[in-house]
């Protein structure tokens, strides 16, 4: 369907281009989206290496997380999109294999990101709040650069409008030009402010999940309402799935916010600082054992500098009575 838009036009920054959807290296063919994706990941894991220790999450046990979670979060991705597009698989169902063919769907990555972090954190021995905070500020780099892939493919549009924001979509079928909502830079700047409000946010934590929560309030409220402008929606019957489901989590997280607000919150209940606090103990045991070995050195120092006294006594009483 999107092979028959060729070149895009942004009107109010009165621009036009063609830019290619992939490129060739030798009998490889590399996609401009799978680039895209690939440098939010790396940019996302890079950001959460750099601010693991904030969350009381050692970065050996993030690195093993990331090296299954990512595959699970792509195979959950391509089966949620299958799952409700599945009369296009009804009658070959080995096509749902063929994944470089597209369709992956952010909400089934999310969904399966969630279940993989569960079991990590419960294998790790982690707080499963603590680390999701972490997590989810790596989706929203991910979601707001991997968007732009939908740019280079010419998908994930919204509907025809003469919005000043429109794009442009020359249609090589008809030989006209097309105006549509750029859904998929709605989404992406939406994610983008959510990241930076969240990044703040997260430095004055009072309780863990604080920022999961935002998250998923966030990016379901944004993705409520943009996907209410988008062509190519999942449906299950008349609903459109993926903003059903935004709908009901934004309603769910910020209850749970609300609630939460109402409630005293200890720092020392914070992951972070439950993890610091055995640290400092092994440290103070450690000084005391210093300390110890410090005092008991003294004290045969002390004991030895008492005997060779007593010895120059003895010498100087023997030598009186010669």
């Amino acid at each position: 369907m999107y092979n028959e838009y060729s070149k895009i036009a942004i009107p109010f920054l009165k621009l036009e281009f063609d830019p290619a959807r992939s490129f060739e290296i030798g009998s490889l063919s590399i996609h401009i989206y799978g680039i895209l994706i690939a440098v939010g990941l790396l940019l996302a894991v890079l950001y959460a290496w750099k601010r693991c220790d904030r969350f009381g999450i050692k970065e050996n046990d993030l690195t093993d997380g990331v090296l299954w979670i990512v595959p699970l979060a792509v195979v959950c991705a391509r089966l949620y999109y299958c799952a409700f597009e599945w009369e296009s698989y009804r009658a070959n169902p080995i096509s749902i294999l063929y994944i470089w063919n597209g369709g992956l769907a952010i909400y089934g990555g999310v969904i399966g990101a969630a279940i993989g972090v569960v079991i990590h954190c419960m294998v790790k021995k982690i707080k499963i709040p603590a680390l999701l905070d972490l997590v989810v500020l790596g989706f929203l780099i991910g979601q707001c650069i991997g968007r732009w892939g939908n740019f280079f493919n010419r998908e994930a549009f919204g509907s025809a409008t003469d919005s000043f924001l429109r794009m442009g979509l020359f249609n090589t079928r008809t030989g006209n030009w097309e105006y549509h909502h750029p859904t998929f830079f709605y989404e992406s700047m939406w994610n983008l402010a959510g990241f930076l409000l969240l990044h703040f946010l997260s430095k004055k934590r009072k309780y863990d999940g604080q920022i999961a929560l935002g998250y998923v309030a966030w990016y379901g409220l944004g993705r409520a309402v943009i996907e209410g402008l988008r062509t190519d929606s999942l449906y299950w019957g008349p609903f459109r799935v993926s903003q059903v489901l935004a709908a009901v989590s934004c309603f769910a997280a910020v209850v749970v916010m609300m609630v939460m607000a109402f409630r005293q919150h200890n720092p020392e209940d914070l992951f972070v600082n439950q993890i610091a606090q055995p640290e400092e103990t092994e440290e103070e045991e450690e000084s005391d054992e210093e300390a110890s070995e410090e005092e008991i050195a003294q004290e045969e120092a002390d004991e030895a500098a008492e005997d060779d006294e007593d010895e120059d006594d003895t010498e100087e009483t023997d030598e009186d009575e010669e």
